[in-house]
């Protein structure tokens, strides 16, 4: 993968659920597209989807893999959304076939929100292609 994250990707969070009985359509948590602009190493964006936003703000760091630490804020049915997402770009495959870039990751609930329905700390794995 290019050190390069800018761009356009899919994104999609799962619950971290550890019974292999659950559905997978259970699993789901978030579904959006995220945008990236990398300049230098400031890393700034947006993620979203129907009826939300939050904008970015972090850094990448050059390494073996890359990673990526950023932030999401936005004002969502009158409620403040603040996430923390932690990232790694995976590398190609050598023989890969038909490979996308792609980020792995963490997000948690930095702030909570939902009346108190939707504490802080509640976290969750992620995964993002480009689009």
């Amino acid at each position: 993968m290019s050190e390069d994250v800018s761009g356009t990707w899919v994104y999609r969070s799962l619950l971290n659920d550890p019974d292999p009985s659950t559905v997978f359509n259970d699993l789901a948590f978030g579904l959006g597209q995220l945008n990236l602009a990398l300049e230098g190493d400031i890393l700034t964006g947006t993620l979203g989807g129907s009826g939300w936003s939050l904008a970015l703000t972090g850094a990448v760091k050059s390494g073996d893999p890359t990673h990526l630490r950023f932030q999401g804020r936005g004002e969502i049915g009158g409620e403040t959304w603040v996430y923390d997402y932690l990232c790694y770009s995976v590398p190609d495959w050598s023989h890969g076939i038909e490979q996308r870039d792609a980020l792995v990751g963490s997000v948690i609930r930095t702030e909570p929100h939902s009346n108190g329905q939707a504490e802080a700390g509640f976290s969750a794995s992620f995964y993002a292609v480009r689009a």
